[in-house]
């Protein structure tokens, strides 16, 4: 998956003339340090890179334009050590096409309360700084993160590392290429979508290619690397011998490869397919796609672009950080009044990387899409705190909703679903849970993870600049109506 540490977040400082080349040269010492302890904490995903302090509307404007072309500058940390008047940053803030994290901080933990003085005062006023830069990025309206708290505090450090997880996944879609096999699955609306906003939003394409450009590929895969292919199966998975000597192994692996090889001549970060859409394929690809998302794939079924982008971005966003993400659908209920869940799974499709232990591949019948049975890895799902998400497309603006639950583990075995599956409770409960993510317009496609939690998806849709449905403990049905009301009211008058 990605590494984060070849992304950069630039920590830039600023003050002004006025207090004099002593207060300046502390203000800068002051700022390395943070940065350097910023940059040299465990938690810490990025490399965070230490700017100058900026004195000047022209020092602004050049760092702001310096950020905007390093490619591997996925945003900035800002910070008022003194008193920096606000006008000077109108210039560079409007320029800057990067996320912000405003954090909110000062030098020193307590006050000296012995030793205070004029001179003190002068140097440490990120009190009023900050504020007066707060004011402008309010004033103009624009998106950013705000961290509040001395910039040792683990909760501090957590805040900014969480944020510079949801630039890097911003980051990614910037300028990213999916492709879709085929089109949407026939007569559904939730997976389709308006593309051309999407690029102008999101800065990623979607493009569709016919099912035969694929099958071409993956025609002229050679046998030598099918065979490879297939004895990694045999050495990284449970697999009975007749399958290991079965030819529909060998067609999993050829589409595998084919699909590997066709992603990365296109230079594309996730994909999307249906089964109604397979003319020439002997199968519906299963462990291909499983394994493509665990390598970081982005991916979502029956032509469901949206989720597929949204699949790779929670992967980048949660590399290095232990459990997986995966493209999932709420397929079945267990309405047991004592004990409701939710059972996740898909036909073929969910990514090993939440896999609870060693996944076993099988071939079954699949039942729709007319083709020869597919094979798969089939596994359960670890229990502890997850998030579904979804996005969907409002007509007038995109919405992204999130449903904070708690996987189960199985209360008894499933020995005859051959496929992948999880359970889940969502919260505040059952009832709420689903009700609520029906009024929202929620796709019954998400991004099932473990790693990433509500707060992660916030900073994303702060950075995105979309609109946020978050369902979790604390929902309450008639005050989540009544802000789904509010968001039409407010979109309607920010779009006019």
């Amino acid at each position: 998956m990605s590494d984060l540490k070849k992304l950069e977040i630039w920590f830039v400082t600023g003050s002004q003339h006025l207090y004099g080349d002593e207060t300046l040269r502390q203000v800068a010492t002051h700022s390395t340090a943070i940065a350097a302890f910023f940059n040299s904490h465990e938690r810490m995903p990025v490399t965070v890179v230490y700017k100058p302090t900026v004195k000047t509307p022209e020092e602004i404007y050049a760092v702001c334009m310096e950020a905007n072309a390093i490619p591997n500058c996925i945003g900035i940390v800002t910070w008022m050590h003194t008193f920096s008047p606000a006008k000077m940053w109108i210039a560079g803030l409007k320029a800057l096409q990067k996320p912000v994290c405003h954090l909110h901080t000062q030098f020193n933990r307590d006050i000296p309360w012995s030793e205070i003085d004029m001179d003190f005062m002068n140097l440490n006023q990120s009190a009023h700084g900050d504020r007066e830069f707060g004011f402008m990025m309010s004033r103009m309206r624009l998106n950013r993160k705000v961290v509040t708290g001395h910039w040792q505090d683990p909760e501090v450090l957590a805040e900014v590392a969480m944020w510079t997880r949801a630039a890097a996944g911003w980051h990614d879609w910037q300028g990213a290429r999916f492709v879709r096999f085929g089109d949407n699955m026939r007569y559904v609306a939730v997976t389709d979508g308006d593309k051309v906003e999407a690029e102008s939003k999101f800065g990623f394409s979607v493009n569709t290619y016919g099912i035969g450009d694929l099958v071409q590929v993956i025609n002229g895969i050679s046998d030598a690397a099918v065979a490879t292919l297939v004895k990694e199966y045999g050495d990284a998975y449970t697999m009975s011998s007749s399958l290991l000597q079965d030819p529909a192994l060998k067609d999993a692996a050829r589409i595998e490869l084919g699909l590997k090889a066709f992603l990365e001549d296109g230079n594309f970060k996730g994909f999307s397919d249906t089964f109604e859409d397979l003319h020439g394929m002997t199968q519906l690809p299963g462990i291909a796609v499983q394994r493509l998302m665990q390598a970081g794939y982005g991916f979502a079924g029956e032509g469901d672009w949206k989720t597929a982008a949204l699949v790779r971005a929670m992967k980048v966003m949660g590399s290095g950080l232990p459990g997986g993400n995966s493209f999932m659908e709420d397929y079945t209920y267990h309405f047991d009044p004592q004990n409701p869940m939710v059972l996740g799974a898909h036909m073929l499709e969910i990514c090993s990387s939440i896999a609870a232990g060693k996944p076993s591949c099988e071939k079954h019948p699949l039942g729709i899409g007319g083709k020869s049975d597919p094979v798969r890895l089939v596994f359960n799902v670890g229990a502890g705190p997850a998030i579904n998400a979804s996005v969907v497309d409002m007509g007038n603006r995109f919405r992204l909703i999130v449903n904070e639950v708690e996987a189960v583990a199985p209360p008894q075995d499933l020995p005859k679903l051959p496929v992948a599956r999880v359970l889940w409770k969502p919260y505040p409960d059952m009832k709420k849970g689903c009700t609520a993510w029906i009024l929202a317009g929620g796709a019954h496609h998400t991004c099932f993870s473990q790693n990433l939690s509500a707060a992660h998806m916030q900073d994303f849709a702060d950075i995105a600049g979309i609109e946020l449905a978050l369902i979790g403990k604390d929902t309450d049905l008639r005050q989540f109506r009544n802000e789904l009301r509010w968001s039409e009211v407010y979109y309607k008058l920010y779009q006019s």
